[in-house]
């Protein structure tokens, strides 16, 4: 059993952690609700009961905290679709979810422009794990569609889960310019088009 300030010290660590998930979870909703430009620390501090200076000793920096948001925004997100096994559909549904949740959309494109020119963002390390991870998965979903004779031998698997990954954060761009843009359409254009190849190049 351990001392009372080592009781104390979890207890409290324990708290930390529930009051940090409170500000990400509380920090979705108005960012998702009032875009990423609108939203102020000091909103976020008085949504979740504290001093601007209080939020900030949950985070390093402004930026860690408006990144610590994205990932909270995935870890959400793969909640939400945990049941659809195929990875294309799981990429069109959270494209989908995101047409509805702008704000958000906002903070991504601006945290990916500053963390690609500032090798020191706080964002940085998030953005080459996010890639890193989703070329993997994407290439591996594709090789098993390669071998099931769902895509043709010659399409490389590593190539193509690039593109697909560059058209997805691609149509957001043009979706925060022409809110009409249908984004899921777009990069499931590119899947079926990858998926095409395999009839078109299978002997008469």
């Amino acid at each position: 059993m351990g001392s009372l300030a080592d009781m104390a010290q979890r207890g409290s660590y324990a708290k930390g952690i529930a009051k940090r998930e409170e500000i990400l979870r509380v920090a979705l909703e108005v960012v998702a609700r009032n875009g990423f430009r609108a939203t102020s620390v000091k909103e976020l501090a008085d949504a979740v009961g504290l001093t601007q200076a209080g939020l900030l000793h949950y985070f390093d920096s402004k930026e860690e905290l408006f990144t610590a948001i994205l990932r909270a925004r995935d870890d959400a997100d793969s909640a939400r679709y945990a049941e659809l096994d195929d990875i294309v559909d799981l990429l069109l549904e959270v494209i989908r979810h995101n047409a509805e949740t702008p704000g958000l959309v906002q903070l991504f494109a601006s945290l990916s422009t500053a963390a690609t020119s500032d090798p020191g963002h706080a964002a940085r390390d998030y953005f080459v794990e996010r890639y890193a991870r989703l070329r993997t998965d994407f290439t591996a979903a594709i090789e098993r569609r390669r071998a099931d004779g769902q895509i043709a031998p010659d399409v490389d698997a590593a190539t193509l889960a690039g593109v697909l990954v560059a058209v997805s954060d691609g149509m957001q761009l043009q979706w925060m310019l022409d809110p009409g843009t249908d984004m899921a359409e777009h990069v499931r254009l590119v899947w079926q088009l990858a998926l095409r190849t395999a009839t078109v190049a299978a002997p008469a």
